[in-house]
């Protein structure tokens, strides 16, 4: 998408993890739980709650690189997933700023985890960050983008 704001008041949405609550679809019930206020910056911990499918679950991701206001990298350190990460980088452009997330995920449980992508996880992910870039638009003016559709690294 293609925010119309700088790319450092882009960059300070969101980089701000309490932000994220707000374009991560409600049934999902996230929450920041960390225990300290999370300041972000190459080494940071965040710890979340969510919910899927009814089932409560402990988040945390590790913030593995930062370059403010280009980019930064989450890494999920413990979660559902055997691989999550996520990188976000913004650029200027005549417009505005323009956001791009590159999510790298893996599933548990071998061939399991591939049946339950095919059933339920993909069709979630897309919902998901289809979601995110409504409320991203909203949030910080501009259009959603269509999201690619998910497909499992490993």
């Amino acid at each position: 998408m293609v925010a119309k704001r700088s790319l450092q008041d882009t960059f300070a949405i969101f980089e701000d993890p309490y932000n994220l609550a707000k374009i991560t679809p409600p049934w999902l019930s996230f929450k920041v739980t960390s225990k300290e206020h999370v300041i972000m910056r190459k080494g940071a911990e965040i710890e979340y709650t969510i919910s899927w499918l009814g089932l409560p679950m402990r988040w945390k991701t590790l913030i593995l690189e930062y370059e403010p206001p280009f980019l930064f990298v989450d890494e999920q350190a413990k979660g559902p997933y055997a691989l999550w990460r996520h990188r976000h980088t913004f650029l200027p452009e005549p417009e505005g700023t323009r956001v791009t997330d590159q999510v790298e995920y893996a599933l548990p449980l071998g061939p399991l985890g591939v049946a339950a992508h095919a059933v339920v996880v993909r069709k979630q992910l897309k919902e998901i960050f289809n979601y995110r870039q409504r409320e991203l638009a909203k949030l910080l003016g501009g259009s959603a983008a269509t999201t690619m559709e998910p497909v499992v690294t490993g």
